[in-house]
């Protein structure tokens, strides 16, 4: 198995919940919030060691939207009952960027945007839905199911908002060659600049939800084609 390159990771537009989670050490932190997805690892490097990071530690690799307010995009904030002003709402404590409850002369105005708005953390946006589909090479009989979360292979999730192009980028991990085939749903030819649900591959998961049945035996396949061997197996 051909493991993912960061190049490949970074040219993404979409993350689904499980590879946020991944990134949960100091060493290497994301999180996600209100749809986007950041890297706050420089964030962690240039406040090492510092107590205002151990907020941001506790929920590494988590969504934190409950943190933010979703039409100013800034942090929650509420009526100081001490001071009876206006501050930033931090239950699990302050953190950094944020400004300390009374004037302080150590504390520096001049940060410019706060990490919940500085857009060089951003990596991409967070998959409101995830697919399960299995992908069957037709030449070797092989078949690699893409899913959530699947105890026995290795797991690759699909975005719903993916298209085909990019999911086969995901695939190329199982098979370098994947360019060389032609990939077909239904006896249909896929268009790979749509997405699943663009191709007529609905997604049923909530209708097999309500009548109780196995989503695994009902999990859309993808049948590749093989065309010829013109790619090259490090791409």
């Amino acid at each position: 198995m051909q493991a993912e390159t960061p190049e490949r990771v970074s040219m993404r537009r979409y993350f689904t919940p499980a590879e946020v989670a991944a990134h949960n050490t100091a060493a290497d932190l994301w999180l996600s919030f209100l749809g986007r997805v950041c890297d706050l690892t420089p964030l962690m490097e240039q406040h090492a060691g510092g107590a205002l990071l151990l907020p941001i530690m506790e929920f590494a690799g988590q969504d934190i939207s409950s943190w933010f307010d979703p039409e100013t995009k800034d942090v929650q904030k509420h009526v100081d009952p001490l001071t009876s002003c206006v501050r930033y709402y931090t239950p699990r404590g302050r953190f950094v960027h944020i400004p300390p409850a009374g004037p302080r002369s150590n504390w520096a105005t001049d940060i410019g945007p706060p990490w919940w708005k500085d857009e060089r953390y951003e990596v991409g946006l967070l998959s409101i839905k995830t697919r399960w589909i299995r992908v069957i090479n037709t030449l070797t009989s092989q078949e690699q199911r893409l899913q959530v979360n699947c105890p026995h292979i290795s797991p690759v999730q699909v975005c719903s908002e993916e298209t085909m192009a990019e999911i086969l980028q995901r695939y190329l991990r199982y098979n370098s060659h994947a360019c060389s085939y032609t990939w077909k749903h239904g006896g249909e030819t896929l268009d790979m600049s749509r997405t699943l649900s663009e191709n007529n591959i609905l997604d049923d998961d909530h209708k097999l939800q309500h009548l109780r049945l196995d989503r695994d035996l009902f999990t859309p396949a993808l049948l590749l084609h093989f065309n010829d061997d013109l790619t090259r197996a490090d791409l």
